[in-house]
């Protein structure tokens, strides 16, 4: 039986059902194990698409990431290839043990078809080879450290829209000398492999420039403002004049206030990666900012607060505040706004090759055919960041940003306003 003629069948049975649970207790056990088998084979045919996030420090960008992802299945009425498609929520509450855990669940799940992964690089850069090696289909909405895509040997199933620090480093240290005429800069980083991957870029950017860092400067998880203060005199010790970042929100809360408690002419401009954007504390960063103090931070080239110049975004925005009333009501609700943005499309993306690759319901196969088509589109994707009719290509070692949908050319910098929301510079949207 055809699957739209399947579709009709199980919705019919199902209405069925409801009436026959309405009338005498005979039929209605009798209706249940007569349907039983057919609404078993319905469910047994879900789609599931796995967020792998951490639901506690990150949670902002992880709701961030899951909204894009569910704006754009409401779009193609939750389908995926005719079948139901189903998100399951899966919380590593930033532990990479854990997240290898669920890594592990994704080939035995008959039903997965890919997962979509989280702020985290970390998780990422440690299992990456589990992950080709299982051929887990693995679609990066945020994490940026450039190693996440370049897959040491010929099997690649990371796809990444997202920021890539091979080309984020480079834009951090361009913005430094263009917008603040930096000469000296310090690199203040977190002791992970997000901040190393940052070091190598800037560093190399640095190089091509003749110049170098004028020092290095390292900081765990869970840095305390009395910390920072002893890293910041180190720092102006250096005479630097810019201080070049890469933290995420909890830690760079830490450096908003200690450097807030310095004397004005003591302060020193921050340009940052994006981390900060991500978590909980991003908000309280936006209020805590001294007036006058130079913050900014890289974004990717859209805007929900400038959608006035963009049908298509103001008809995105419109369907999330329908499908999110409660919580998203204007564009500056929109909290950690580049997780959705990135989140929503890949999932278009994601929805194209599906089409593309015409599902068999074999699972293992059908994973290889979406994999395929993702390196193939033939049709552009119409995405709140650009058309692109090929995001993706085969990956090989001569062609390292075979998995990365965007360039050096789709980053820019932004800035909190004081409710948090986050602005493009101005002509960036």
């Amino acid at each position: 039986m055809p699957s739209r003629q399947k579709s009709i069948w199980i919705s019919t049975l199902r209405s069925a059902l409801r009436r026959v649970i309405s009338g005498s207790g005979a039929l209605c056990v009798f209706f249940s194990v007569l349907l039983l088998p057919f609404l078993v084979r319905a469910e047994k045919r879900t789609l599931h698409l796995d967020l792998d996030a951490d639901r506690n420090a990150a949670l902002t960008s992880t709701l961030s990431i899951e909204r894009g992802i569910r704006t754009t299945l409401s779009e193609v009425d939750n389908r995926l290839g005719g079948l139901p498609a189903k998100i399951m929520t899966l919380d590593h509450h930033g532990s990479t043990p854990q997240s290898k855990r669920h890594l592990e669940q994704y080939p035995r799940d008959d039903r997965a078809l890919a997962l979509f992964s989280r702020l985290h690089s970390p998780p990422l850069l440690a299992h990456r080879d589990f992950i080709n090696q299982k051929r887990i289909l693995v679609l990066d909405a945020w994490a940026a450290a450039g190693p996440i895509t370049r897959s040491s040997s010929a099997e690649n199933w990371i796809f990444r829209l997202s920021v890539d620090d091979t080309k984020a480093g480079a834009a951090v240290l361009n913005h430094a000398f263009a917008e603040l005429s930096a000469r000296t800069q310090h690199l203040l980083l977190e002791q992970t492999g997000w901040g190393r991957s940052n070091e190598e870029a800037i560093q190399s950017a640095l190089a091509l420039r003749g110049h170098a860092a004028a020092g290095v400067n390292w900081f765990n998880w869970g840095l305390q403002q009395g910390a920072t203060r002893i890293l910041l005199r180190q720092i102006r010790a250096t005479e630097a004049d810019v201080i070049l970042l890469v933290a995420n929100a909890a830690e760079g809360r830490s450096l908003i206030g200690a450097m807030n408690s310095l004397q004005e002419d003591q302060r020193l401009p921050v340009v940052n990666h994006w981390g900060i954007t991500g978590g909980m504390s991003s908000d309280a960063i936006a209020r805590d900012l001294s007036e006058g103090f130079h913050l900014c931070f890289i974004q990717t080239r859209f805007s929900f607060l400038d959608r006035a110049r963009d049908p298509f975004g103001r008809a995105v925005f419109e369907r999330t505040r329908q499908l999110f009333p409660e919580t998203i009501k204007t564009p500056s609700d929109m909290k950690a706004p580049t997780g959705f943005i990135h989140a929503y499309d890949l999932t278009r993306i994601l929805i194209a090759a599906i089409s593309q690759a015409k599902l068999t319901g074999e699972i293992e196969k059908d994973r290889v055919r979406v994999h395929t088509a993702l390196e193939d589109l033939k049709l552009p994707v119409r995405g709140l960041i650009k058309s692109d009719r090929r995001p993706f290509r085969a990956f090989n070692q001569a062609h390292p940003d075979a998995h990365e949908a965007l360039g050096g050319d789709d980053l820019t910098f932004a800035r909190f306003a004081k409710d948090g929301s986050v602005k493009l510079d101005q002509g960036e949207s």
